[in-house]
């Protein structure tokens, strides 16, 4: 009994998202791989705590200022930039472990991507040509497409910048004009659909923008509503009724991050770790919303998706 008191405390990792656990369950189960490929299981070598929104964004600096109070060992900060500044306002010493859609040099969240300095690393898809990559796919499914809708949420500046420019860029290549459409409410999200059939787009495309994914639910079902193909970075959206998406395998990024975790634990610096890009992409399809649609998926891109939702 003794000996069992006198075992040390196992180091706590934080865990924070602007979403729900129901909705990243299975980013925690790539979270928690990558944290074993390091060596560290839950509950044997280290405990994970974690802290959800649950799509409130104005709740995630309170709640990394609450595993800052728990004194968690590191801090992984998921899929917001906001998530990752809130925990970088709440600590500058507790090593930060992000995974974010934008530039983290210029969003100011790392010095360099090979020498990040300071306590924050992690995993960026940005620099990635998955705009353009989601262009062409929409294209070989509608062809004759002359505008498409990009929706942006106006209160994430640096999210929607990036995508903003990397959807013109591509656009502009492949001949196509761009509508940028602003809503950072669900009243907001309504009139874009409004304005985006205005305009006459031919399809809609997702920012890869933490609140805009939280409402995937009611945009997949105006798109319907307003006969839309919609595009995005995510799987899950496809699951809500979107046409198809194409990104970096989340999990997979989580994964990632678990590792980068594992090695902090061991006594590895945040600073030295170079923030990374992920490896692995996925091409999902809608058949059932194709049908809908009314639109022919090529069986050439059926062969080529990752998976097919029928």
């Amino acid at each position: 009994m003794a000996a069992g008191a006198q075992q040390p405390a196992l180091p706590v990792v934080g865990a924070f998202h602007g979403v729900s656990a129901v909705e990243w369950s299975r980013y925690i189960a790539g979270l928690r791989n990558g944290l074993s490929e390091s060596g560290f299981v839950e509950r044997r070598n280290v405990t994970i705590e974690f802290r959800w929104a649950e799509g409130q964004f104005d709740r995630l600096p309170g709640l990394a200022a609450d595993l800052v109070g728990r004194k968690v060992a590191v801090i992984v900060a998921g899929g917001s930039v906001v998530a990752v500044r809130a925990a970088m306002e709440a600590t500058q010493t507790i090593p930060i472990v992000f995974t974010t859609a934008v530039d983290p040099v210029a969003a100011g969240l790392v010095a360099s991507l090979n020498r990040p300095g300071g306590n924050v690393t992690g995993i960026t898809t940005f620099g990635i040509a998955l705009a353009q990559k989601r262009l062409e796919l929409m294209h070989e499914v509608i062809p004759t497409a002359a505008k498409v809708a990009l929706l942006v949420n106006p209160n994430n500046a640096v999210v929607s910048q990036n995508d903003i420019q990397d959807v013109q860029t591509a656009a502009q290549r492949l001949g196509l004009e761009v509508i940028v459409l602003k809503a950072g409410s669900a009243s907001e999200i309504e009139k874009a659909f409004s304005t985006a059939v205005q305009e006459r787009a031919n399809a809609l495309f997702l920012s890869n923008e933490a609140f805009l994914v939280s409402q995937r639910e009611q945009i997949a079902a105006l798109a319907l509503r307003y006969f839309l193909p919609a595009s995005s970075h995510l799987r899950e959206a496809v699951e809500a009724g979107f046409l198809m998406s194409y990104g970096s395998n989340q999990i997979d990024g989580f994964r990632q991050a678990g590792v980068y975790v594992g090695r902090i634990l061991k006594g590895e610096k945040p600073a030295d770790l170079p923030v990374t890009q992920p490896t692995t992409f996925e091409l999902v399809i809608n058949l059932k919303t194709a049908k809908t649609l009314g639109l022919e998926v090529p069986p050439t891109l059926l062969a080529r998706a990752d998976e097919v939702i029928e």
